[in-house]
């Protein structure tokens, strides 16, 4: 006898597509003139329902205690009814606030569904929470166009708290999204607060809210219900995975030798920073370049590096770049009248280019150098800028908080003013074509947050680049990996608290070897 299909699945390494707003009306009104009444509505439920039944079944704990849900006005508070009654009719106590009754036609069936079934229905929240198992929140979907006010608001900051009790398991579960977040942006409607949920089952497919910005962490565990409805037309943002980019790693024969995997430069430096570009440096050599140098801005730079004496250093003056299969400049460089004349001429060269830090920074007060960027990018030759937020502001003229308030508008933004591959770096890093593809990375954590960590991500670009991988695949591929090296570190103990942008280097090699190379590997 075969096992019943799950309603809902976790994202794994699949390339999947992150719906907007927009595309995910088009895809309701599509489904709903092509189903009988209520039928989107009872899916959604009904898989909620049975992904709080799967966890229930592995957490007796809670299995003993009732759960408690909020159906807010709108069809997320259908959702929540629906659940409610599938909870109830398996055998499990429920309790449902709906402080305002639910409106729209769909809702209304959902509410008299429930109390047909005799769910029980308050109009207030408890005093506390403390008799509950999984706390349901069913207050607000995508169409949140305010922020979370009055007894709602309320609630959300209840649900919040409880979330944040990680020693209790938190048990948060969120409908669609968690109430309050944009699910285009991953930011809290206009400012406003949000709901932290410890997991969120979303319908007809993932958001891109749910991967970037505040979203990740207000999301928490995500599982998705596509409600059998097809959704199979041309995304316009998708989830960063192997299967963008595993194809265009480079084979490793064994007549191969180190040529073959390309001579990557590292260029910056000024006095007094010289950690920078080996930091980053050191990636490549672990990133799989065949050779790799770095050219010195400044003075007092080591003869030689004693970890990694593998690189090659140089004073940048008199260096032949143009000799290089890929350039990686910016970090640790200064913005000197020398680092803007050394800019000036990487810029001309045909050789792919990654710009990060004060390139980027001397870009954004340089109309001639934004020009130039520009214009690479026109003649089919896009460099990648790797802008954290306020980086990313100056080059927009704009501010940190504009770029966050919607991080994918902003790297769209980067991409088309600058022709460039531009890779947005924060949680949920957004990487950006000019030709209009757009993919956000699920992977990282805190542990990235400490200096050095995205001048290790360069030179893992670089380094890629350096072995002929296209600028958007050795973007994708850089993200990718450099995120997961953090959280396979963190696994194993080494962070969050306390890693450092060195120990990323070694990891993102076990990574690349395994995934790409050992025997009967997968991209």
């Amino acid at each position: 006898m075969t096992a019943a299909r799950s309603p809902y699945f976790t994202p794994k390494d699949d390339p999947l597509a992150l719906q907007t707003l927009a595309e995910l009306r088009t895809l309701e009104a599509r489904a709903a003139a092509a189903l009988p009444p209520h039928t989107l509505m009872a899916r959604a439920g009904a898989a909620a329902a049975q992904c709080l039944i799967d966890a229930l079944d592995h957490d007796p704990d809670a299995r003993a205690l009732p759960v408690w849900l909020v159906a807010g006005p709108g069809n997320n508070g259908g959702d929540a009814l629906v659940m409610a009654e599938r909870l109830h009719r398996a055998g499990i106590a429920v309790r449902v606030c709906m402080p305002v009754e639910v409106k729209p036609d769909d809702a209304r069936w959902a509410l008299q569904s429930a109390r047909a079934a005799g769910v029980p229905i308050d109009a207030e929240a408890p005093a506390s929470f403390d008799g509950y198992g999984w706390l349901v929140d069913g207050m607000f979907g995508i169409g949140l166009t305010r922020p979370l006010e009055g007894v709602f608001a309320e609630i959300a900051a209840r649900m919040t708290r409880r979330a944040r009790q990680l020693h209790d398991g938190g048990r948060v579960l969120a409908l669609d999204v968690p109430s309050g977040l944009n699910s285009d942006t991953g930011a809290p409607v206009n400012g406003g607060d949000a709901v932290r949920a410890t997991a969120t089952i979303t319908f007809i497919g993932a958001k891109p809210g749910h991967f970037t910005s505040l979203g990740r962490d207000l999301t928490g565990k995500l599982f998705v219900a596509t409600l059998d409805i097809d959704a199979s037309t041309a995304p316009s943002i998708v989830l960063n995975v192997p299967a963008l980019f595993g194809a265009c790693m480079p084979p490793r024969d064994n007549a191969t030798n180190k040529g073959t995997f390309g001579s990557l430069a590292v260029i910056g430096g000024d006095t007094g920073m010289c950690g920078a570009p080996i930091l980053a440096a050191r990636m490549a050599l672990f990133g799989g370049a065949g050779k790799v140098h770095v050219a010195f801005v400044g003075e007092g730079f080591p003869p030689y590096d004693p970890p990694h004496p593998e690189l090659m250093l140089h004073r940048a003056d008199g260096f032949a770049l143009e000799k290089m299969d890929a350039l990686a400049i910016g970090c640790g460089m200064g913005t000197t009248p020398r680092a803007t004349t050394l800019l000036a001429d990487v810029l001309k060269l045909d050789i792919p280019k990654l710009l990060d830090a004060d390139a980027l920074n001397l870009v954004a007060q340089d109309e001639a150098l934004a020009s130039e960027v520009a214009a690479r990018g026109a003649q089919g030759d896009p460099c990648i800028l790797t802008p954290h937020p306020l980086e990313a502001a100056r080059l927009l003229h704009t501010d940190a908080k504009a770029v966050q308030a919607d991080r994918i508008a902003a790297a769209r933004q980067l991409a088309a003013r600058y022709g460039a591959i531009a890779v947005l770096k924060g949680s949920g890093t957004v990487i950006a074509s000019p030709d209009g593809r757009v993919a956000v990375n699920p992977t990282g954590n805190a542990g990235l947050a400490t200096g050095g960590t995205g001048d290790v991500l360069g030179g893992l670009i670089g380094a890629l680049l350096a072995q002929k991988l296209p600028a958007y695949e050795a973007a994708l591929a850089g993200v990718w990996l450099h995120g997961l090296a953090a959280q396979t570190l963190t696994d194993g103990g080494t962070g969050p608290a306390g890693l450092t942008a060195g120990e990323l280097a070694p990891a993102v090699r076990g990574l690349i070897n395994r995934r790409f190379y050992a025997e009967h590997a997968q991209s």
